[in-house]
């Protein structure tokens, strides 16, 4: 196992509250990330250093992009759309009192994988669900705390997932029709290290998590084994993705909530260049 401790730049300066949910678009070259509790949604090009800014009517979970332009939300009301003419639109609204959306990834045949989890982190008040390209939800599963990371192997064989209170970054076998069986554990974070957030899986099939209330983000082969720590100096390290135009830059949103004096750093979006080697990821097929 290697640790690098310094190896990380700060993209962006910035004091997002709840900074989560890097993902790169590869058809406009940005990233984009965003701030859940100030119902914020950014944009970064690390070309340029151009940065734009989004506010929504409600907290935001989690944005990807669209195969045909455009974004697609996961809202505290359900999923929503943003057109290529950047008016908005519910693809699936179910609002639920006390519930929100969280992070969200698009699988290889362009679903969205959407969590949601209870403002108050009521055992089991959360839920996974999959939306096709028009709308229509299938309950993943409906017993989650705080619905986190999801990402697929290179190959689309299988499936991780973490509900972070668990400690464990689960794993699934896919089948043929893009479905999920025979959950089990892959890693499980030592008490102390930090809880499991956002992930993201590179070109080797490794999986790369980031540590809330852990300071690091942390590579697993994909039989488990604990490869590469990354040190952060900001405790709320929040998700990780892989970026630029060789997806080769490791991206990772951090918070600033619930920290009586935040590390300077504490909210902004900070990268790990040459960090390892991303996976392309598919855009939401609706």
């Amino acid at each position: 196992m290697t640790a690098t401790g310094t190896a990380f730049e700060v993209a962006v300066h910035a004091e997002a509250t709840l900074g989560e949910g890097p993902t790169w678009d590869p058809a406009t070259g940005r990233l984009l990330w965003l701030d859940i509790l100030n119902s914020r949604v950014h944009t970064y090009d690390p070309a340029t250093g151009r940065r734009t800014l989004r506010h929504t009517d409600q907290h935001v979970g989690a944005v990807k992009p669209r195969a045909g332009g455009g974004l697609v939300l996961n809202l505290r009301d359900g999923i929503g759309l943003v057109d290529p003419d950047d008016t908005f639109r519910w693809l699936h609204r179910e609002p639920v009192p006390g519930r929100r959306g969280n992070d969200a990834a698009v699988a290889p045949d362009g679903s969205l994988w959407a969590g949601t989890m209870r403002y108050d982190e009521a055992p089991g008040g959360g839920t996974l669900t999959r939306f096709a390209g028009d709308g229509t939800a299938e309950t993943v599963l409906d017993d989650v705390t705080v619905s986190n990371g999801t990402g697929w192997s290179p190959d689309g064989t299988l499936m991780y997932y973490a509900d972070t209170p668990t400690r464990r970054i689960d794993v699934f076998d896919v089948t043929a029709d893009g479905r999920v069986t025979g959950r089990r554990p892959l890693a499980v974070i030592e008490e102390g290290a930090g809880f499991p957030d956002g992930l993201c899986v590179d070109a080797d099939g490794c999986v790369w998590t980031a540590l809330w209330d852990g300071g690091a983000v942390r590579r697993y082969t994909p039989s488990g084994d604990l490869d590469r720590v990354i040190t952060l100096p900001v405790p709320r390290v929040t998700a990780c993705a892989f970026g630029g135009p060789d997806l080769t830059d490791l991206y990772v949103t951090t918070a600033r909530v619930g920290l009586p004096a935040p590390h300077p750093l504490a909210g902004s979006l900070l990268v790990v260049p040459g960090a390892g080697r991303g996976v392309a990821q598919p855009a939401f097929a609706g």
